[in-house]
């Protein structure tokens, strides 16, 4: 199993009950993959660098998670079809 990090961040819009549901998606997503969640960081609602679709704000979360190399895969599908995820990326985490 490889250690990665994925951080992504759902739209202003969402309310608290949307964007905790979202967290506990990504994480099953996770889990019934065979990963293991080694940490979860909300960062909460944050002004963006730059503006991505006419959004300059967003709510922020960082994953720290292990998994085999096909989790990732799976997990960026999830978030490509996810209505309300702004940006997202998946970093391998090893040194």
């Amino acid at each position: 199993m490889r250690k990665y990090e994925t951080i992504f961040i759902l739209h202003p819009s969402l309310d608290e009950e949307a964007c905790k549901a979202n967290i506990e998606k990504f994480k099953g997503v996770i889990e019934n993959g065979g990963g293991v969640i080694d940490n979860v960081d909300v960062w909460g609602k944050r002004k963006l660098a730059y503006e991505i679709k006419k959004v300059n704000e967003g709510y922020y979360t960082l994953i720290n998670f292990s998994a085999d190399p096909e989790l990732p895969k799976e997990l960026d599908r999830v978030f490509r079809i996810t209505d309300g995820v702004v940006r997202h990326i998946i970093v391998n985490n090893e040194k």
